[in-house]
């Protein structure tokens, strides 16, 4: 039996003398014993720098055998053999040689080999020949992204078409790759971006989200939305109401004139002539308040619009609730021992119209001291477009002020309809009656309206709102009275009022 070190002890030895006799002089040499080595497989081939040494593989261990053996030396055998394995390992790490095809072969700074490979492209020629040409290279030592050069140009392909590397064809612009679960990566399917998405590459692994204030014109580029308001350039409709207003304006204007002009008649004079002015100019300034809701929204018209409307509409119901208690306790007044008689003067009906309009002005001023309205640009009701409107800032405010007008018109209607039988030629009883009723209908209808339409619509349904209830109370009552006044003048003279009293009487 021989020890572990004794019997180390030959190969090396052995190996010591290959050394000395084995030298390679020439590239001729080298090319000799490559040639060798690939004859005999058993034969394991080695060459250094100046010389070379072959070792046949039963006489000789593998290097990883002798790794084991080295360690297990270190650990209790002799410490001899294990630096001269340490040896040999270090001078293969500086083996630098050219093999048969002439390339250098030699380890790295991270102890690898350096591959270089040939690309070479196969072609078939006359009488089954076939040669093969270098149409590219891999340097796994070059730069990244270097590391293959490929001459398209020299590759001869089989078939006309040139072959492509993956199994599915390349996604477009406005497309993303989705890898089929379970297959190599090369197959894929390719699925349009969602709504709001682009992609502007090809084979693009993932869509591009717009912006809030961005939509996509095509599949490949991102554009700002448009913004959408009731614009005096773009809507017809904005043109539309701009002159029914005006319309309406002038002719409320028009018929105000008429009443300055016959003031002193008995129809003007009829239940109180300055209430009949103030319910005119309120009526016209209700009109131009439309305008407020029309162009481009800024922070002046969001907060002026919705109480402007309020407070002047207040004014014109409280008016007309002041006529219709001033025509029931004229009629009850007229009546022996009466007590109304005290109540009738033009203080009663003033006081009705400032506390009903100064409930209304209070209202607004809480609304714009607390949470004002303001301009704003609503991106999310609408996926392509940007509606630039005002946000009433509370919900609460606005209901509250549309409510309290509401009342008034209800209250004055109910009191119109107690009086409408009340034996007068210009009794207004009837006339306030139908306009009340307009009034209520319109603003009843509002309500289901507003809630149910978006954008710049909801503008519109308010801005109809305030024309028709506008239309109908100017219609209502005081069309019959320019009627008298322009057609009938005959009817428009005391004795024709003092008989219907004394008939009624």
């Amino acid at each position: 039996m021989f020890s572990e070190a004794q019997t180390e002890e030959k190969p090396c030895k052995k190996s010591s003398e290959a050394e000395e006799n084995i030298k390679f002089k020439s590239k001729d040499a080298e090319t000799e014993n490559f040639s060798k080595a690939e004859d005999k497989p058993e034969t394991l081939y080695t060459a250094g720098k100046d010389h070379g040494t072959t070792e046949s593989v039963g006489e000789k261990r593998s290097l990883e055998e002798r790794g084991v053996e080295a360690r297990d030396s270190m650990q209790g055998g002799s410490p001899k053999e294990p630096a001269m394995l340490l040896g040999k390992t270090d001078h293969l790490r500086r083996i630098h040689f050219r093999d048969p095809l002439g390339e250098d072969v030699h380890f790295n700074e991270k102890r690898e080999l350096s591959s270089f490979y040939a690309l070479l492209n196969y072609e078939s020629i006359k009488n089954g020949v076939i040669i093969a040409r270098v149409v590219g290279h891999f340097n796994a030592s070059a730069q990244e992204g270097n590391q293959l050069v490929l001459n398209n140009n020299k590759i001869v392909w089989k078939i006309s078409d040139i072959p492509v590397s993956t199994c599915s064809e390349s996604c477009p612009p406005g497309y993303k790759r989705i890898l089929k679960p379970g297959i190599h990566k090369c197959c894929f399917k390719c699925l349009p971006c969602s709504e709001g998405e682009i992609s502007n590459e090809t084979d693009s692994v993932s869509c591009l989200k717009c912006p809030e204030d961005q939509w996509p014109n095509n599949v490949t580029e991102c554009v700002l939305k448009p913004i959408e308001f009731l614009s005096y350039k773009n809507d017809t409709i904005v043109l539309l109401v701009s002159i029914i207003s005006l319309f309406c304006f002038l002719k409320t204007s028009t018929i105000l004139g008429i009443f300055i002009l016959f003031r002193d008649t008995p129809v003007v004079r009829a239940n109180n002539q300055t209430l009949s002015f103030i319910l005119l100019v309120s009526i016209m300034l209700s009109f131009l308040c439309v305008f407020l809701f029309l162009g481009r929204p800024t922070h002046v018209t969001c907060m002026l619009r919705q109480t402007s409307f309020g407070i002047i509409f207040s004014v014109a119901i409280s008016s007309i609730l002041a006529k219709t208690i001033m025509v029931y306790m004229a009629f009850k007044a007229t009546k022996p021992g009466s007590s109304w008689r005290k109540f009738i003067g033009v203080k009663i009906t003033n006081c009705v119209v400032f506390f009903c309009s100064f409930l209304q002005v209070l209202i607004s001023i809480i609304w714009l001291s607390t949470s004002p309205p303001f301009p704003e640009k609503n991106i999310h009701l609408y996926k392509e477009k940007i509606i630039f409107q005002c946000n009433e800032g509370s919900m609460l405010a606005f209901s509250i002020l549309l409510g309290y007008m509401g009342l008034l018109a209800a209250i004055s209607f109910i009191v119109a309809f107690l009086a409408r039988n009340l034996p007068d030629r210009f009794n207004e009883a009837k006339n306030i009656t139908f306009s009340m009723l307009v009034v209520c209908s319109v603003w009843v209808a509002f309500i289901p309206s507003y809630m149910s339409v978006t954008g710049k619509n909801t503008v519109l349904v308010e801005i109809f709102a305030i024309i028709s209830s506008s239309v109908g109370i100017l219609g209502c009552i005081f069309f019959p009275k320019c009627f008298i006044i322009l057609v009938r003048p005959e009817l428009n003279t005391k004795i024709c009022f003092s008989r219907k009293i004394n008939a009624a009487l």
